[in-house]
């Protein structure tokens, strides 16, 4: 197969070259979706001889999902690996990238030591995407000078299982990067999501996190028992929410769709609504312009 970005950068190298910054799960998962797509993926990590056991590891894992009829791609284990190379030396292992995915551990500074490095061997086109789960865009590019090609690019764990991914902007980031990010993960088979903009712990955290808080609450207050608390998600919301999504639900749960939920929240249950303990936000009535908002956009 043609990767779908092979034309666009034929002036820079024959092939389309994918870098991974460290060699950890995520990175090494990173990898292996990568060369599933078809892409050419460069390993490095600081630490000589780690990308080196990211590769045998990879392999590894590659054969057992081959054996298992799990492995992804067109391409067999033999012609992913082959598009692997690891890389002890940075400049080296830049050289023809053109996508940048950083994958070290949750530590700020680290990430921004790690692309105020990669900045200066790159060119100006060179896409610098980090795998952060809860650092903001703005704190983790804060030392890069061209912050316009830079994304957060956030897998969920373990990404080669999991598909979906968080691609969340910079301030400064242009459109053009948020479609090549989105091109690229859509064309190597994960489930790209576009935030419009920044905010602390991006959508899925957030969604988790408010119902880990729930969740924590109905234990708390004596309703349910953790066991059963987690047989709600197993065997009811989870088994619900694998195949379709919240809004969704709303929206084909009621005669009208999601017009009458917006009704029905604005008109009907304000008052019980509004002093739920689910809502860590502003209380609904403050919210009833958003709604609003929200419904004229759908009717029309």
């Amino acid at each position: 197969m043609v990767p779908l970005f092979s034309k666009w950068f034929y002036t820079f190298v024959v092939f389309v070259c994918l870098f991974v910054c460290e060699c950890g799960l995520i990175g090494r998962s990173w990898a292996m979706v990568f060369v599933s797509g078809g892409y050419k993926v460069k390993i490095y990590d600081n630490q000589p001889g780690q990308a080196a056991k990211a590769i045998t590891e990879i392999r590894k894992q590659l054969e057992e999902l081959q054996q298992a009829q799990m492995l992804r791609g067109s391409l067999g284990v033999s012609e992913q690996l082959a598009l692997l190379s690891c890389h002890d030396d940075l400049q080296q292992a830049l050289e023809g990238a053109f996508f940048v995915q950083e994958s070290v551990f949750e530590e700020l500074e680290a990430k921004q030591s790690v692309f105020q490095a990669v900045e200066s061997h790159v060119g100006e086109d060179v896409v610098l995407s980090s795998s952060t789960s809860c650092l903001l865009p703005s704190n983790v590019f804060s030392r890069i000078q061209n912050r316009s090609r830079c994304i957060i690019s956030h897998p969920v764990n373990p990404p080669y299982y999991v598909r979906l991914v968080e691609l969340v902007p910079h301030p400064d980031t242009v459109p053009a990067v948020m479609e090549l990010a989105y091109g690229l993960m859509t064309e190597v088979g994960q489930a790209p999501v576009r935030l419009r903009k920044e905010i602390d712990g991006f959508a899925l955290n957030r969604v988790q996190y408010a119902i880990i808080a729930e969740s924590w609450r109905l234990v708390k207050d004596g309703i349910i028992s953790v066991e059963d608390i987690d047989l709600v998600m197993t065997e009811g919301l989870g088994m619900r929410y694998a195949f379709i999504g919240p809004i969704e639900t709303m929206h084909l749960n009621a005669p009208q769709g999601m017009s009458r939920v917006l009704l029905l929240l604005l008109f009907e249950y304000t008052n019980s609504i509004a002093t739920s303990p689910l809502l860590s936000s502003p209380p609904l009535p403050r919210a009833l312009p958003w709604l609003g908002d929200v419904l004229s956009n759908m009717i029309s």
